[in-house]
């Protein structure tokens, strides 16, 4: 399966990736993408970005070694009300948004908090909601991203064998079939903390594999589809 944007990646600016914006483009660049998503964390995640890199986005070119790069942000869900940690007066300027939970920020009713974030008119994809350190009701997920039009990520760091989430693969797999049935888009992501990991999906086009699963229901396959599916597309 061709990607044509890597819809979450990481630069220096988040505190634990490894590359600049500019190596990271060029990266993209040389394996033939048509676009990067760079998703930095948000403020509440330890060595992340301050709120005024996000506010500051607005100076940075969308294009750079001949893509397009849409500048936005991974947000961390705080709790079961689905309380992120952006404003909403930031993140209608960003060009895409993740929510995600992260171990740091988060100790609450998971399925909840999933269902409230959708809900949120700039959170565009549900970062991987396969750790089994976070239990959460599939159907319920998914069912609600089909009602709210967010995409669920599956994600290829989360898949690694060596891995520090819980029961990605078996829980990656039942949200994957969910989808199938339900007819709801996914997109897959690298969650790239460097330049060489863009855009590489083995472990979840294994999962695509396993389950059979249809192109047509895999947003970031076009750079348009992906931009026609997100939330912020409305505005690209």
């Amino acid at each position: 399966m061709r990607v044509e944007i890597d819809t979450h990646t990481h630069t220096l600016a988040s505190g634990h990736a490894y590359n600049t914006l500019n190596e990271m483009a060029q990266a993209a660049a040389d394996k033939g993408l048509k676009g990067l998503a760079i998703t930095e964390h948000a403020p509440e995640m330890p060595g992340t970005c301050h709120l005024f890199y996000f506010q500051n986005l607005r100076i940075v070119p969308r294009k750079k070694y001949g893509i397009e790069l849409l500048l936005g942000t991974e947000l961390n869900i705080m709790n079961a009300r689905g309380e992120i940690d952006l404003p909403d007066s930031v993140l209608e300027r960003l060009d895409i948004a993740i929510a995600s939970i992260h171990m740091p920020c988060f100790k609450d009713n998971v399925t909840a908090a999933y269902e409230k974030v959708m809900e949120h008119p700039y959170v565009d994809i549900i970062g991987h909601p396969d750790d089994g350190r976070f239990p959460v009701d599939m159907k319920r997920l998914v069912k609600k991203a089909k009602e709210t039009g967010t995409l669920l990520e599956v994600n290829n760091s989360s898949l690694r064998p060596e891995g520090f989430r819980e029961n990605t693969k078996e829980n990656c797999l039942e949200m994957v079939k969910e989808c199938k049935a339900q007819g709801v888009m996914i997109v897959l992501g690298s969650d790239s903390h460097v330049d060489g990991d863009i855009a590489e999906y083995p472990y979840a086009e294994e999962i695509l594999r396993e389950t059979d699963f249809p192109e047509e229901l895999v947003a970031n396959v076009s750079l348009e589809k992906l931009k026609a599916c997100i939330k912020h597309g409305k505005k690209l």
